[in-house]
């Protein structure tokens, strides 16, 4: 037993009895039935239920680590990228260490995608694949528990209420991360708020980065231990955002009636479908290593935003809605070619970004604009450019 058994990922000699623990549930039957044949699950979910279980079990079979378990989940990872992107793209990770391990914090617009298309960078840079920080209220089954865990996910505790209980909680997760970091050299991934950023505005919680720093010694300085996190600020861009019309209609409710009351299987029908909707060009920008001297949590939380928004790529998508608010985005940079942006040679992806916009529902459709354009914004802000063209 250790002080993290209830929230690490599964370790190898776990992997074999967990699998034959989830295989046998036919819950996890019927979800994977349901995603892969969502016409016919109802009618004929009788037949489909144990033939789905039995291409489970025999894919799995003779998995005994998390190696060979996340070897499995790699071949449908790359299946799904050809799938639902044009282009999958990555820039920074020349500037990183290969045997060092560092704390990607990025940014937040999938619940499933965000941490998938930076492991699938890192897998492609020849880097070791990262530990996952995943909320407790995302785990609503005992089997989607399970796979997270066996594919290095660790378990954020959301549930506390008592301020007591959420300090204690967010101590041992702070001291699980360092531990993972410092004592395990693994990566590890955070999002940098909880919640995705629904607008578009990536913004970083200063409350996420209060309690990287829960467990920092006393005599150490706030510098040194910031420096030994190894903190890098991830960008992800999506082209396409295939829950932008759900997202929006949440909050078009917000902006109308105060609330939004989240359906029993919401989180879930927004993971599959962020799983299986188009998204375009996915573009993955590392930044650099958090070195300097920072004094508190708001000189983090600001890098972190700057280098976010500096290093993000924009896409034709972002450009032309911007264009949409009636802003002048022509000769911005967009693209991990840092293509100066000319709508006049973009006659047919403007056409299918308009389609995309018109079916959005009219109400609500502003704030689909709004959250394609706004990562341009602040993309302008932090790098200072004067003019678009001085981009």
């Amino acid at each position: 037993m250790t002080d993290f058994d209830d929230i690490r990922p599964y370790n190898d000699s776990e992997v074999r009895p967990v699998l034959d623990r989830i295989l046998a549930d036919p819950e996890l039957a019927e979800a994977v039935t349901r995603l892969k044949f969502p016409r016919l699950a109802g009618p004929l979910g009788f037949i489909l239920r144990p033939l789905v279980t039995q291409v489970m079990r025999r894919e799995l079979a003779g998995v005994d680590s998390v190696y060979k378990f996340q070897s499995v989940i790699e071949k449908y990872m790359r299946r799904m990228i050809e799938s639902t992107t044009t282009e999958t793209t990555h820039s920074g990770l020349d500037k990183l260490d290969p045997n060092r391990a560092y704390l990607f914090v990025s940014n937040h617009r999938d619940i499933a995608m965000d941490p998938a298309f930076v492991n699938w960078s890192l897998f492609r840079g020849g880097f070791k694949t990262q530990r996952i920080a995943i909320g407790d209220n995302l785990l609503t089954k005992a089997y989607v528990s399970d796979l997270m865990r066996l594919n290095k996910s660790f378990i954020v505790n959301r549930a506390a209420k008592a301020p007591r209980e959420k300090l204690k909680a967010a101590k041992k997760l702070s001291a699980y991360i360092h531990h993972s970091l410092t004592l395990e050299n693994s990566n590890v991934w955070i999002a940098q708020r909880e919640g995705r950023a629904k607008d578009g505005n990536d913004l970083t919680n200063s409350a996420v980065v209060g309690m990287l720093t829960l467990n920092r010694p006393k005599a150490q300085s706030y510098a040194d231990y910031i420096r030994e996190l190894a903190i890098v600020p991830v960008s992800i861009s999506y082209e396409l955002d295939p829950c932008d019309t759900a997202k929006a209609r949440e909050l078009h409710q917000q902006r109308t009636s105060g609330t939004y009351q989240k359906g029993d299987q919401e989180d879930v029908q927004s993971i599959a479908r962020g799983i299986t909707g188009q998204k375009g060009h996915v573009h993955v920008a590392f930044g650099d290593v958090l070195s300097d001297d920072f004094a508190d949590t708001d000189a983090v939380t600001a890098e972190i935003d700057r280098q976010i928004w500096s290093n993000y790529v924009l896409h034709s998508s972002n450009c032309m809605a911007f264009d949409q608010i009636g802003e002048e985005a022509r000769l911005l940079p967009y693209s991990d070619k840092s293509v100066p942006y000319e709508p006049n040679n973009l006659i047919a992806a403007r056409a299918n970004f308009e389609a995309r916009l018109q079916a959005v529902p009219a109400d609500y459709r502003d704030i689909v604009i709004a959250m394609y354009a706004n990562p341009v914004r602040h993309k302008l802000a932090a790098t200072g450019c004067g003019s678009l063209s001085g981009c």
